[in-house]
């Protein structure tokens, strides 16, 4: 089953390079089928995951290249089917909201298939070689969708994306041969390496922790690895934003949470403080650059690197209340500013301005756009009864236990990410019409399908966060034993 929903989007891509590209409606139509296969069998595993055990689920396993003991090993736990259901909600959306995609379709959506496999790859590897082979595979389709569908700055925002993510690729396939030459027997496979991280030395696993944690850091993005992030996001079409937020920045938590802590758990309790700064960095930095910003799209991605040093802090507990609150935030923050950057371009697309100063008044032509908008930005805020303030409290309350200094500094980032999200609806929704967009129409049903889902699972979330906590506590618990033990 997780190589049929894997190798779906695969399969989609295949059919659509093989497709006329004058059949555009055709491959449409393809790309939103099998991506909406992969969803509804993401929600099947959901139904028959078993919650009460921490084993790894629906395990598929065989030699692979037997030389170099390297297998073909698949499987999921309450760490990675989460982010799963995620992946294959946002890339569905955005495969709808990108009807509106009008230059050189084909490749379009081929390459956004690609990436879906990619990303579900990265997710249900248990086999570092496997994995591996998944992270790289992400790194040429989004090089290409910013690249050719970008803003004016493309070429240049697409270049450093690739520059970023080559030097950790390349710093993390060092560490990932310092594992498998340090192991014995000699092994790829995650398990294996997880029940052998007694018999590393502290120092080989302070050197590797180190590598894996900048090819990592470079995704979630960490200070001072982030830089890339607003150019990717601000050049990137709608939709790649969405994806870009909602998934691509979760691998880096993911890596670290499946990878480095349980096999390097010495060397991350070790690095636990610094590690835990840079989370405060991230969150405190990130939301006053935000807050500085005139470019609503840019405003948003580095509300993203704050959201992400949330993350971070959840982890650097390293009790189960932050560690939930980390993996929920990411999942949160996944549907909040996925929700956030389409609500973006619906504006964008209207008026081809992004500058938060030049609108004003749209509350009374948009009620619709608005009450969405104001709602997910709430959300983003961490008001209470939205999804960000579940998984916020949980990572602050998690660090809180752990210490104290830390989590109240990195509580004033949640005051400064208020004042900037309030500003931003003052200026564009409140206030007198600015004339200029007296001409504006409310959101269209395509946009409106696209979004409401996401608002929904706000709420939701928001309200009665009890089922995902629930699909997640038992392997984390699991997960905070090994590397506590």
């Amino acid at each position: 089953m997780l190589s049929f929903i894997t190798f779906l989007p695969l399969l989609a891509a295949m059919i659509i390079l093989f497709t006329p590209k004058e059949r555009e409606i055709f491959i449409r139509v393809i790309a939103t089928l099998f991506s909406a296969i992969v969803l509804f069998l993401s929600i099947w595993l959901l139904l028959n995951f078993n919650t009460k055990t921490n084993q790894m689920q629906f395990v598929e396993q065989f030699s692979w290249i037997p030389a170099f003991n390297i297998k073909y090993f698949m499987g999921i736990d309450g760490l990675s089917l989460p982010l799963i259901m995620l992946t294959g909600l946002l890339s569905l959306l955005s495969i709808i909201y990108s009807y509106n995609i009008n230059t050189r379709v084909k490749e379009y959506f081929f390459f956004l298939l690609i990436l879906e496999t990619g990303m579900l790859g990265v997710f249900v590897s248990l086999d570092l070689f496997l994995f591996y082979i998944f992270w790289e595979i992400m790194l040429v389709p989004m090089y290409f969708l910013i690249g050719i569908w970008g803003g004016p700055r493309k070429e240049y925002a697409a270049i450093k994306f690739f520059l970023y993510t080559l030097f950790g690729s390349v710093i993390m396939l060092l560490a990932i041969l310092g594992l498998y030459f340090y192991s014995t027997p000699h092994t790829f496979n995650i398990m294996e390496l997880i029940n052998q991280n007694k018999d590393f030395s502290f120092k080989c696993q302070s050197i590797i922790f180190v590598a894996l944690y900048v090819g990592f850091a470079i995704k979630i993005p960490a200070f001072p690895f982030h830089t890339w992030l607003p150019d990717a996001h601000v050049e990137a079409p709608t939709a790649i934003s969405v994806i870009l937020a909602g998934v691509l920045l979760k691998m880096g938590i993911y890596g670290l949470l499946r990878t480095s802590f349980p096999i390097l758990p010495d060397a991350a309790k070790y690095f636990i403080i610094p590690f835990a700064v840079i989370g405060v960095i991230n969150v405190v930095y990130g939301a006053l650059v935000s807050m500085a910003q005139k470019d609503l799209k840019k405003m948003i991605a580095y509300s993203s690197i704050s959201h992400m040093g949330y993350c971070m802090l959840g982890m650097a507990s390293l009790n189960i209340i932050g560690f939930n609150g980390a993996v929920l935030q990411m999942v949160t923050h996944g549907i909040i500013t996925g929700s956030l950057f389409l609500l973006v371009g619906v504006l964008y697309d209207r008026t081809h301005i992004r500058d938060i100063d030049g609108f004003g008044g749209l509350g009374v032509k948009l009620p619709i756009y608005t009450g969405i908008m104001i709602t997910t930005s709430m959300a983003s805020l961490g008001l209470p009864g939205l999804a960000g303030f579940v998984s916020e409290f949980m990572c602050f309350l998690g660090m809180f236990m752990s210490n104290k200094i830390i989590a109240v500094i990195a509580v004033t980032g949640v005051v400064i990410t208020a004042g900037f999200f309030l500003i931003m609806i003052r200026k564009i929704f409140l206030g007198p019409l600015n004339t200029k967009w007296e001409n504006l129409k409310d959101m269209s049903a395509r946009e409106l399908i696209a979004i409401i889902p996401l608002v929904i699972l706000m709420i939701v979330i928001g309200v009665y966060p009890n089922p995902i906590l629930k699909l997640m506590d038992t392997t984390l618990t699991s997960l905070i034993y090994v590397i506590t033990k």
